[in-house]
């Protein structure tokens, strides 16, 4: 039974990426050895997107990512504040979405992940989520 979703982000920098996790975002974890951390990141949900996608323009869009990470929140503007006094940047303003509001968080050494704060209920924190279809 799979009991647990493990994330890997890649990092030109990865030392300076650990420490953003383990600094900035407190995650706790442990050393597996030489300075390789894994982080937990509790509760955790999947979604699948199309690869492709009408445009406004009516033209095909399509994207080149097979996986994204994104990080949940309750408060998003509690949860900048807090962040922000620990070193974290955001790159442009809080945006809203018909699913959640927005922001990218930069990653040292690392691309930026999206920072969010949905207007669902996730499933991820439910005990027992009632099935959808």
């Amino acid at each position: 039974m799979i009991n647990a979703l493990h994330t890997l982000v890649y990092a030109d920098d990865p030392d300076a990426a650990r420490a953003f996790f383990r600094d900035v975002l407190q995650l706790p974890g442990v050393d597996t050895g030489g300075g390789w951390l894994i982080f937990r990141t509790g509760p955790s949900e999947l979604g699948v997107h199309p690869a492709s996608w009408e445009g406004e323009g009516g033209g095909s869009e399509r994207t080149s990512q097979a996986f994204d990470v994104s990080l949940l929140c309750d408060d998003l503007a509690a949860t900048m504040a807090e962040l922000g006094e620990r070193g974290a940047e955001f790159e442009g303003a809080v945006q809203e979405e018909p699913w959640g509001s927005t922001v990218r968080i930069r990653v040292p050494g690392a691309r930026s992940m999206m920072l969010y704060q949905p207007k669902y209920r996730p499933p991820a924190f439910e005990d027992e989520p009632e099935p959808m279809w």
